[in-house]
């Protein structure tokens, strides 16, 4: 199994950089997993920078969900999953009615998500720089489906964490090592 490093940090902190920065310096072959949907104009604008400051010789591939059943087909040394906060959403999104979540289906579809992974992860060899946002730093959220997703989400950081061989939180660009 290669290297997991699991990067937290909070919105524009510097995470998608930093990852870039990373994999360019190991000299290995990249992929870049996207988990963002362009479901509006302003998500499509920010995708079509993010693709701008890629390397144009990594491979992308753009899989808002069940990331587990496509990874054989990436074949890069190592892979950048950009990012759990999004997949988790795209998760959310499905157990979604009148703002409210129901919430035992949904916590259920995130659970297997992340176990999922992480078995893919062990099966392989590549080495993962895994994104995603610490959202508990925070207010609780006011509604129902924020608090659902900030425990959701801050239950796969945790799990993530756990199995990651480092951890660094990133505040304002400048990266903190945690494990």
């Amino acid at each position: 199994m290669g290297q997991i490093t699991l990067l937290l940090g909070g919105a524009r902190s510097g995470k998608s950089s930093y990852a870039q920065r990373l994999a360019e310096e190991s000299g290995k072959s990249v992929a870049y997993l996207a988990t963002a949907q362009a479901l509006d104009e302003e998500m499509s604008s920010r995708i079509k920078k993010h693709q701008a400051e890629r390397p144009v010789h990594w491979q992308t591939f753009e899989i808002p969900l069940d990331i587990a059943s496509r990874v054989r087909e990436i074949k890069s040394d190592m892979i950048i999953l950009d990012c759990m906060t999004l997949l988790t959403t795209n998760l959310l999104m499905k157990f979604e009615k009148n703002d409210l979540v129901d919430e035992a289906p949904f916590n259920e579809a995130v659970y297997k998500e992340v176990a999922d992974l992480l078995t893919a992860i062990r099966a392989g060899t590549q080495d993962w720089i895994i994104i995603s946002n610490e959202i508990g730093l925070g207010l609780v959220p006011p509604y129902q489906m924020g608090r659902v997703y900030r425990d959701m989400l801050g239950w796969a950081n945790q799990r993530l964490a756990r199995e990651a061989d480092k951890v660094i939180f990133l505040v304002a660009g400048i990266p903190m090592i945690v494990k």
